[in-house]
């Protein structure tokens, strides 16, 4: 691909987006995040967990004291994109989905965006 074609395929690129879990085996525990990247979303918090240094006090104690081998990550619910492509903010539609995911469980946390 040259340059041009690079470009072009950059902007018809669309990240999946969505509600993602981080579940700890051992505890049971499920902590709920969104995004409009969640593939993104899970390796910046996979690396900030690694370094100790992630936001979410309650997640980073247990991803410290289980390992990242006794967590399941997943993308629990996807959202498509608008078919017109006009809209690019669905921050609102993705806090809903995490809400109405959020009532079909019973132990988890919000990760706080």
């Amino acid at each position: 691909m040259n340059r041009k074609e690079l470009k072009a395929a950059y902007k018809q690129y669309k990240p999946d987006m969505g509600v993602y879990v981080f579940k700890c085996n051992p505890t049971n525990k499920t902590y709920l995040g969104y995004g409009q990247n969640v593939k993104g979303d899970i390796n910046s918090a996979t690396f900030q967990l690694n370094l100790g240094t992630f936001r979410n006090f309650n997640l980073q104690s247990d991803w410290k004291k289980y390992g990242e081998k006794e967590f399941e990550i997943a993308l629990l619910e996807k959202l498509e994109y608008e078919k017109d492509e006009s809209k690019t903010d669905y921050r609102a539609e993705l806090r809903l989905l995490c809400e109405l995911c959020a009532e079909k469980l019973e132990n988890f946390e919000y990760i706080k965006k």
